[in-house]
């Protein structure tokens, strides 16, 4: 059983600002080609979690200008459809995460999307700290929910388990309520 968030669940307690490993042009993670970053440490340890060496906050190497360099390089290429940001626990990882995804905003706009997969749910983060509904905010595709191996179905796209949900980020925050996401046609801007 996962664990359940608590008060010193906060990035600037516990971040140390490495990441586990960068995956450019990967198609597996999203919708599309996409550049998948890693985060290092994750607090929720799910049992069966696909990536538990991630867990540890000082697994992997230091986030630095070199890497969101090459990041940004990778997205430019038109076959790129986004970022994808996973771990570890992007959420307790917002240094990190909102450096990027801030970056990613002031060269793309919204020409390319951001997915983010949590352990936290919708309702979690935006009751969280600010750090966390300021990603939130910049998030197109949200995976959440922790996962659950008693709940695991291999046949899910882009989740592990039935209790994890694939939210449109945006279209959520702006009603209040979950918004599960639509696949959109590639033309399709937002």
């Amino acid at each position: 059983m996962a664990r359940t968030p608590g008060p010193g669940w906060r990035s600037d307690r516990v971040s140390q600002g490495y990441v586990a490993d960068y995956k450019p042009f990967v198609m597996v993670d999203g919708e599309g080609v996409r550049c998948a970053l890693y985060v290092s440490g994750c607090l929720f340890a799910c049992e069966g979690c696909f990536n538990e060496a991630a867990w540890s906050f000082r697994y992997g190497q230091p986030y630095d200008d070199a890497l969101e360099d090459r990041v940004l390089a990778d997205l430019a290429h038109p076959a790129v459809q986004g970022l994808s940001l996973l771990g570890g626990e992007p959420f307790l990882n917002t240094g990190v995460c909102l450096r990027l995804v801030r970056r990613v905003r002031a060269e793309h706009g919204d020409r390319k999307d951001v997915w983010c997969w949590t352990g936290y749910t919708l309702e979690e983060l935006r009751a969280g700290p600010a750090d966390q509904r300021a990603l939130l905010a910049e998030v197109d595709v949200l995976v959440d929910g922790r996962f659950d191996l008693a709940r695991r179905d291999l046949t899910l796209a882009f989740r592990g388990s039935t209790n994890q949900r694939v939210l449109d980020a945006r279209a959520s925050l702006a009603t209040g309520h979950a918004v599960p996401w639509r696949r959109l046609p590639r033309h399709t801007a937002r």
